[in-house]
């Protein structure tokens, strides 16, 4: 390995780090939020989200994985998990389920299922953004509605996450990246929803002004 490479790969190491720390900071904003009852996380969401990652963590694990990468999908499974755990801590942070989410929630788990016994990792890639996808729909719809009942900055957080993460992806194909992209359009979806209200009252405040 050539010095170059291990710079190279010193760097890439650097960024998931990087990235996981910025997920860890923007879930405890999420966790300290929701135990004050501020934050009213759909449960629905963030038990599918914390499902896929962590049974993708057994599977990297059993197949002697690379670990920065197991780490990665360890995180990315765990801390909706906590967040999931602290929605039972106070009563004010519960958020009551609509036919809808559970809907969502059983959609996501099919897709789960089929991504689980199919034999293509392309698919499986497709399959576990599909799942991941049902699961945010509820949380969006939500943050739409009710944008009070969210925590921004954790969306923000792992939208930058993801960011940095992008350069350590080794080729651009399917399986590569497929996932990652769908957390930027994810993360976006949500920012749009949580933001959108301020955003749109701070432009029309600067046209009144003008």
């Amino acid at each position: 390995m050539t010095l170059d490479n291990i710079f190279g790969l010193a760097f890439v190491h650097w960024l998931v780090v990087l990235s996981a720390l910025i997920s860890v900071a923007g879930s405890y904003a999420y966790i300290k939020d929701t135990v004050s009852g501020k934050t009213k996380p759909n449960r629905v969401s963030w038990s599918m989200w914390a499902m896929a990652p962590l049974i993708g963590t057994g599977a990297a694990i059993a197949s002697n994985a690379d670990f920065w990468a197991t780490v990665r999908i360890f995180l990315a499974g765990f801390l909706p998990l906590l967040v999931f755990l602290a929605s039972f801590s106070n009563r004010q942070s519960f958020w009551k389920l609509s036919l809808f989410d559970v809907a969502c929630g059983a959609l996501s788990i099919v897709a789960l299922i089929v991504w689980g016994v199919v034999d293509s990792p392309r698919l499986a890639i497709l399959l576990a953004a599909l799942g991941d996808g049902f699961a945010s729909l509820p949380t969006v719809i939500k943050a739409w509605r009710y944008p009070e009942t969210e925590t921004g900055v954790t969306y923000i957080a792992s939208f930058v996450s993801v960011l940095l993460v992008i350069p350590s992806i080794p080729v651009w194909n399917i399986e590569n990246s497929a996932f990652q992209i769908y957390l930027l359009a994810a993360n976006t979806l949500l920012l749009i929803a949580v933001y959108r209200k301020k955003i749109f009252r701070s432009a029309g405040s600067r046209i009144a002004r003008k």
